[in-house]
């Protein structure tokens, strides 16, 4: 279970809705927690791409933590509708972007604009995550030369990726969650 509450920044403790169903898995607040302290450092005023967005928390965290601008991509209506919800209570509308659009489609136009950070937690053990990553790996228009793209997976999800534009350079367990960090690879954008 997810802890749906923002938990730093100008918005800390802010409860967020949680999408009705059983189609998102809210991240759980030791690895939000866990993530924000690795990229605390570079979060003011960084532009963030939350694909698989669900609730919107890692965005929001994002937002409430000093970034720019966050754009949360999600094909689900009531996740859309959730993410709005989200933003309005927590008073973060004018810095959040929300698409209904399917994440693979968003993956193959050319990039309207560039993010420092891509945050990538599709459902569990159905290999989205390799497939979003490779789709980002072929179009890094979406990528600034010091972008980072963050997958969250179970951890026996993870698998070597044959990649031409980034590349691993951190993996942290948190129980069974992993979050796996890439970058791209000098001179590529």
């Amino acid at each position: 279970m997810g802890n749906l509450s923002v938990i730093g920044g100008r918005v800390k403790g802010f409860k967020l809705q949680s999408v009705p169903g059983s189609g998102t898995r809210p991240i759980m607040a030791m690895v939000k927690a866990a993530l924000f302290n690795i990229v605390s450092p570079y979060v003011l005023d960084s532009s963030w791409l939350d694909l698989f967005a669900g609730t919107g928390s890692v965005g929001i965290e994002a937002l409430s933590r000093g970034a720019a601008m966050a754009r949360f991509v999600e094909n689900s209506n009531q996740a859309v509708k959730t993410i709005q919800a989200n933003l309005e209570h927590t008073a973060l509308s004018e810095w959040g972007e929300v698409r209904r659009k399917n994440v693979f489609s968003v993956l193959s136009e050319q990039a309207d604009r560039q993010f420092d950070f891509v945050y990538i937690a599709p459902p569990q053990f159905k290999d989205i995550w390799s497939r979003a990553l490779l789709a980002l790996d072929q179009n890094p228009s979406w990528l600034l030369d010091e972008s980072w793209v963050i997958v969250q997976i179970d951890k026996v999800e993870y698998k070597d990726q044959p990649l031409e534009n980034l590349e691993l350079f951190r993996r942290k367990s948190y129980g069974s969650t992993e979050l796996v960090f890439y970058m791209v690879k000098d001179g590529v954008v």
